[in-house]
């Protein structure tokens, strides 16, 4: 009782202590996400161009919105991203009108890592803006097509709710534009449409192909239902009969049937239709009324639930493609087929757009992203220009600059480099860790060249070999595991790695033996199931075996012998013992199927643990996240402020108590009460499935499913907000441990700015700051060294160095370059460079290719404590700074000492010839006027000065590029300066000292 009476205190004071309410954004919305890549496309099933425009072309990615490329996709720029959604089923352009382009939301496809959308959208500036036109409750739309000669009349195939029945399915019609849609072909709630199509000869003639599918709660549950087939309308959409005959029926296992129409002879089609018996590729040549099968090859209908794609050549019936796990291509009306697109890896296309005025020009979209040919299939652009990945999870290692790891869906896995060393993250900086594409990736703690992951291997960086390490009863099938095994590290100690299937594995010797130490943790019977499963239920699944197996690991932060336990199939149990007994501590919301997808032990309470439960699976889109304070006891939902949108992750920070943060599908939210209320913290990132975050230092880390990894660089503002702050006139934070990086600049040639690229961190101290109200007068911002030195003075009148236009659009905002004044939150950088210098002395070399500033013109201070001083409206704010240098820089730190005082000394030599220069130019100025109205006696005598200040002015700029010379190369990296560097500062500085000895003396 005393026990549990402490622990309610406790918990009382943590509430007292936390806002009991969220913060404005304005506080802390100057803070921004950037992408670091990788720049490998991810699976896109939208896919048009435009036949005015040859080399324009639009693509729809599943979770990464839309994008668009103007130059045959050599690059790619997102144009959706300010939209709430990025899962995308289909793209179309008006052929009436190139600016009008439809977007349908939602993937269109039935897998188990989907996502869903909500409704149409439209543009009518060729996506610039966009317009919501509805259908909000579709969720999945697979296809849309519209009148060529009228770009308001649309239709849309509305697969809809993938996990349940609903009433939004079926073939809809809009002849407004999509202000209004009409339902004009619908069997019933559990059948949806997932091809539409218009006879491009013919608007009246209208194609559908109607999938009676459903996905299931378990692991690769899915059914189909007997409303599946063609049907076609010759009234516009009105009425409509289905197309049957010499098409295989239900009995014979009819699935999804994708068809395509012959522009150049409508009455031919051709169709791929999925079904166990009888399947295989179909051709009419009576507009759909009779079908006879042509080619059972299942290469080209084989999985027709994800591929189902047919088109024909604009001018030659007898030429048609397939996509489906590689494109094929038939010349003779689909007797025999070719390879058009072969399949190193895997590539399963989905859609194929021919231009109609130019057949050699094709775009080809799947799970490898888009890809163009403009000579019919000779060659094709490349893939490896959308940063469009998707990821199950992410992780972090402990290198510096850190790498960020995940298994990316249908590529392998990625590492990839949080900071490249060329100023931005590109394609070397990133390789495969030797893990499967669906798995987790765990670096081990002590070695991050050692990677582990997938179900299980362990990847050496240094020698590129994967070993197989997994425990020997899992090669034997004696365990059950889905696509997301987790592999994870213990917090507490860095030799115990765990691996869970439907028992959790340890071992402590790196995978070379394991032991399993939970029984199975998932549910023994499944009396109850999910009332989304609906027409599909059948007594039979109440006896079926045992089919959860764990999804979530989260060992505790306090104490080793505790860990938690979350099944995917609704469950959530703890060990005391490090696994010598479990218990099942699920709450009673939990029901079957109700995944845990993640749980995050606290980084202070062993008694704390948070769950992010996504019920996708059981038709509910609704947000759940729960946590428990008394070891699971009792658990308490904390979803206040959250939309309708499921969780997929929830991290507790490890610095700032009870401010935790949660992925959706959509975007980051951030609490800073422990889950009482939630609030935006999207900021700049597109919408996008959130698959996992975790926090590295300072950073915030983001593994999304459509749009690669992301970092919120600095959270130190999130963590040191409270109420004072929020009502205080001017908050001056104190800035984040700071490391002195430089990076590679003047010896290679850069990549084309063309070439994808991930942003940098900022280089240099953030310097975060909030204003009330605008400030009134001059703002000062100030570094100084630990005697009160002046380092570097900012001023909100100084003029920022603008960074060159470039036409690359993955670059994200980064800290301001001057000091604003402005009401809100600010976020400054200082370059931790003294004041640079400028006029004829300072020789900057022009900013000419993107990310790069002009070369400094003034040194690196020294690693040690600054104190940052803001002034605004006559106040002064404090705050240290400590800058630590670049870990991988071995120089002792006397010989960067050295290099830095001798580097002061030619900076300092620069800025005195610099005044002197001003000097040399009045003298001069000076005598030519004293010598115009000198008389003959004085004439040879200030001619003769006038002559020896010419010939020391001659010198000036001899020794001021000699002094930025020397500095040059004193500053051009972080080694111990050379004896033949030190010696040139030294015999630099003499010829200084004695030029301005002469000049004295000649001033004299």
């Amino acid at each position: 009782m005393i026990q549990r009476f402490t622990s309610f205190l406790l918990v009382l004071l943590l509430h007292q202590a936390v806002s009991a309410q969220g913060y404005d954004p304005s506080l802390f919305n100057s803070m921004q996400w950037r992408m670091i890549g990788p720049h490998r496309g991810g699976r896109t099933v939208g896919a048009v161009g435009v036949p005015q425009q040859p080399n324009v072309f639009y693509i729809g990615v599943n979770n990464g919105g839309v994008w668009k490329t103007t130059d045959y996709g050599r690059t790619w720029f997102p144009i959706f991203d300010d939209q709430p959604t990025g899962s995308i089923g289909d793209v179309g352009v008006a052929p009436s009108n190139p600016n009008v382009v439809y977007v349908a939301s939602g993937e269109g496809l039935h897998r188990p890592d989907l996502s869903v959308g909500n409704g149409m959208y439209k543009s009518t500036d060729a996506g610039k803006t966009w317009t919501h036109l509805g259908l909000d409750d579709a969720q999945q739309i697979g296809n849309i097509s519209i009148d060529p000669t009228n770009e308001n009349r649309v239709f849309a195939a509305v697969l809809g709710h993938p996990y349940g029945a609903n009433a939004t399915r079926g073939v809809y019609r809009t002849t407004d534009g999509g202000k209004n849609w009409e339902k004009v072909l619908y069997k019933n709630e559990d059948t949806g449409a997932i091809q539409v199509t218009i006879d491009p000869t013919n608007p009246k003639v209208v194609y559908a192909d109607l999938w009676q599918a459903q996905e299931g709660p378990w692991e690769n549950a899915a059914w189909q239902g007997p409303e599946s087939g063609l049907y076609k309308s010759t009234d516009g959409g009105t009425t409509w009969h289905r197309l049957a005959k010499g098409l295989p029926t239900f009995e014979q296992g009819v699935g999804r049937i994708g068809f395509g129409i012959s522009p150049s002879a409508p009455n031919r089609l051709y169709a791929t239709v999925d079904a166990p018996e009888l399947g295989g590729v179909y051709r009419s040549d009576d507009a759909g009324e009779t079908w006879r099968l042509i080619n059972a090859d299942p290469r080209l209908w084989g999985r027709g639930s994800d591929f189902a794609e047919v088109k024909v050549h604009p001018t030659n019936p007898d030429i048609i493609f397939i996509a489906d796990v590689m494109s094929w291509k038939s010349v003779d009306g689909g007797k025999t087929f070719e390879d058009f697109r072969g399949a190193p890896g895997g590539d399963d296309y989905h859609r194929l757009w021919i231009n109609p005025d130019n057949p050699d020009i094709i775009l080809l979209a799947g799970d490898q992203g888009a890809i163009i040919t403009v000579n019919g299939g000779e060659t094709f652009s490349s893939w490896y220009n959308q940063p469009t990945a998707q990821f199950y999870h992410v992780s972090t290692d402990n290198a510096f600059p850190y790498n960020v790891l995940g298994g990316q869906q249908e590529s392998g896995s990625v590492g990839i480099a949080s900071r490249g060393n060329d100023g931005q993250v590109t394609f070397r900086e990133w390789h495969p860790v030797g893990v499967e594409e669906y798995g987790y990736v765990a670096a081990d703690p002590l070695d991050p060249n050692i990677v582990y992951g997938g179900k299980v291997t362990r990847f050496d960086k240094r020698t590129g070999q994967v070993q197989n390490i997994a425990p020997e009863a899992v090669r034997s099938g004696k365990y059950r595991f889905v696509r997301t095994a987790p592999v994870l590290f213990s917090p507490i100690d860095p030799k115990t790695l765990y691996f869970a299937g439907n028992v959790l594995f340890r071992t402590r010797t790196g995978g070379d033996s394991w032991e399993v130490i939970s029984p199975d943790l998932s549910r023994a019977t499944y009396d109850e199931i999910p009332a989304s499963v609906g027409i599909y239920t059948t007594e039979d699944m109440k006896k079926m075996p045992r089919r959860g197996v764990i999804y979530a690991v989260a060992p505790s932060y306090v104490d080793s012998s505790t860990i938690w336990a979350g099944t995917d199939d609704g469950l959530i149990h703890v060990t005391r013992d490090g696994g010598k007994s479990w218990k099942n501590v699920t709450p009673p919301t939990l029901k079957p199927w109700h995944k845990v997808s993640q749980l995050d032990a606290s980084h202070t309470d062993v008694n704390v643990v948070y769950a992010a439960i996504n019920c996708i699976r059981v038709d509910d889109q609704r947000p759940h996240i729960l946590r428990t304070r008394d070891g699971g006891a009792t658990w308490q939902e904390i979803v206040k402020g959250l939309p309708n949108d499921p969780i997929n992750t929830v991290r507790e920070d490890p610095i700032r108590k009870g401010m935790l943060f949660a992925g959706s599908e959509t975007a980051v939210y951030v609490s800073f009460d422990d889950g009482e209320n939630w609030q935006s913290l999207r900021l700049n990132m597109p919408a996008t499935s959130i698959r996992d975050l975790v926090i590295k230092d300072d950073d915030i880390v983001v593994g999304t499913h459509g749009r690669s990894f992301w970092i919120l660089d600095d959270i130190t503002p999130l963590r040191q907000l409270t109420a004072d702050v929020a009502k205080a006139p001017v908050t001056l934070f104190k800035p984040q441990l700071t490391y002195r990086v430089r990076w590679n600049m003047n010896t290679d040639t850069p990549l084309p700015q063309e070439e994808p690229a991930g942003q940098n961190p900022p280089d240099g101290a953030i310097i975060n700051y909030t204003f009330q109200e605008k400030a009134q007068g001059l703002v000062t911002l100030e570094i100084l060294t630990p005697d009160g030195t002046l380092v570097r003075r900012y001023t909100s009148e100084d003029q920022p160095w603008q960074m060159p236009a470039v036409n690359v659009p993955y670059y994200w905002p980064r800290p301001q370059q001057i000091l604003s004044g402005e009401a809100g939150s600010h976020r400054f950088l200082w370059d931790l460079h003294y004041t640079p210098l400028t006029g004829p002395v300072s020789f900057p070399i022009a900013a000419t290719y993107r990310n790069t500033a002009p070369a400094p013109t003034s040194p690196w201070v020294m690693p040690g404590t600054y104190t940052v001083r803001l002034t605004v409206n006559g106040k002064v704010y404090e705050q240290p700074l400590t800058i630590k240098m670049d870990p991988r820089v071995k120089t002792p730190t006397e010989k960067l000492q050295l290099q830095h005082d001798w580097s002061k000394t030619m900076y300092e030599g620069r800025q005195q010839l610099t005044r002197m220069a001003e000097e040399v130019k009045a003298l001069h100025t000076s005598l030519d006027s004293r010598l115009a109205k000198a008389g003959k006696k004085d004439k040879a005598k200030l001619g003769g000065m006038l002559e020896q200040a010419a010939a020391l002015e001659k010198e000036l700029p001899i020794l001021q590029r000699s002094l930025y010379s020397v500095f040059e190369v004193l500053q051009d990296s972080d080694f111990a300066p050379t004896t033949q560097g030190l010696k040139a500062a030294a015999e630099t500085q003499t010829l200084v000292g004695e030029w301005i000895s002469r000049w004295v003396k000649s001033v004299k």
